[in-house]
């Protein structure tokens, strides 16, 4: 039976997939198919991806690890709340390419912040991308790092010409998004009202569409 490690940021990018499983500490356990699953998150960012990718190893490790989770949209074509596999991961601070094991779907880049309206369309003309995280280099890096099996599936929360507030200034060290502090902001805005509640049903779509494709897709792409 192949074991795979799942990383995540956000519980609720999850909470679709894993709402049966078991959960033990950071880690929820279950099987789609015959593969047997550990799933966890920790944040946004490289050192939040590390700590869960320790927390899904352990124990007795995984044969693959696999980077889901919601994504921006570079493109007009791809909207919320469509999942779709990632074929090549890039990472904008070191210009490190990594394919993915399936082969197929589109290029995705990795920032080390929440990319803005205007800076989409620069990573979309520089890198001839559609989807852009924080979080999906650090997982591919690691699994080359130890010889691990690299996958990536993503689902779009928002287009290329949303305007968002800057999410950067919400989020801590640690890699959470302190959305107290969001509310409190947000609630003297009512400019932003309208965009962060699409943004809130677009990612609940989101993450069940993810749930579903991820099922589809992972015993076709893991052998």
């Amino acid at each position: 039976m192949k074991r795979i490690g799942i990383v995540a940021a956000f519980p609720g990018e999850l909470k679709p997939l894993v709402h049966h499983w078991r959960r033990h500490d950071h880690t929820f356990r279950g099987h789609i198919g015959s593969i047997q699953v550990a799933a966890a998150c920790s944040g946004m960012g490289a050192a939040a991806v590390a700590r869960a990718v320790d927390h899904v190893l352990a124990p007795g490790g995984v044969d693959t690890l696999v980077s889901v989770g919601w994504a921006g949209s570079l493109s007009c074509g791809l909207r919320p709340p469509e999942a779709v596999s990632v074929r090549e991961v890039i990472d904008d601070a070191t210009g490190e390419r990594f394919p993915t094991a399936s082969g197929e779907g589109q290029r995705l880049i990795t920032l080390d912040h929440v990319a803005g309206q205007d800076e989409k369309r620069l990573l979309a003309e520089k890198y001839q991308a559609v989807l852009v995280d924080m979080e999906a280099a650090a997982v591919a890096r690691i699994a080359r790092d130890r010889g691990l099996d690299f996958l990536c599936f993503k689902a779009v929360t928002d287009g290329p010409n949303d305007k968002l507030p800057d999410f950067n200034r919400f989020i801590g060290e640690s890699g959470q998004l302190h959305v107290p502090s969001l509310a409190r902001w947000a609630a003297v805005r009512p400019a932003h009202w309208g965009p962060l509640r699409r943004l809130g049903k677009n990612s609940n779509l989101a993450a069940r569409e993810l749930a579903n494709f991820l099922s589809r897709s992972l015993a076709g792409s893991v052998q």
